[in-house]
């Protein structure tokens, strides 16, 4: 007997855009505090941020710009300092 296991592909960003340099480390943040995009985007809105999920995926895509006050809320959620979302991205 022959066992087929499928296997969901895991979506992995290997494109990024040159409108922002913020998407990486949102990413790469939300990540580490363990944060799903839809309570990111939650916290966002709580925020005054009314963004969708296309939109959030965009700018941590790199594919659009970021506005001073979603790197403002970014920062209050990920309770970091605005400058550590603009730094070089760890490879």
């Amino acid at each position: 007997y022959q066992i087929k296991m499928e296997v969901s592909p895991v979506r992995v960003r290997r494109d990024y855009g040159d409108k922002n340099c913020i998407g990486r480390n949102v990413v790469s943040l939300r990540k580490e505090k363990d944060i799903k995009q839809k309570i990111l985007l939650a916290q966002l809105q709580l925020k005054g941020i009314d963004i969708g999920q296309s939109s959030l995926s965009a700018l941590e895509g790199q594919r659009r710009e970021a506005s001073d006050r979603e790197v403002l809320a970014l920062s209050q959620i990920f309770q970091v300092p605005m400058e550590r979302l603009f730094q070089p991205p760890e490879e």
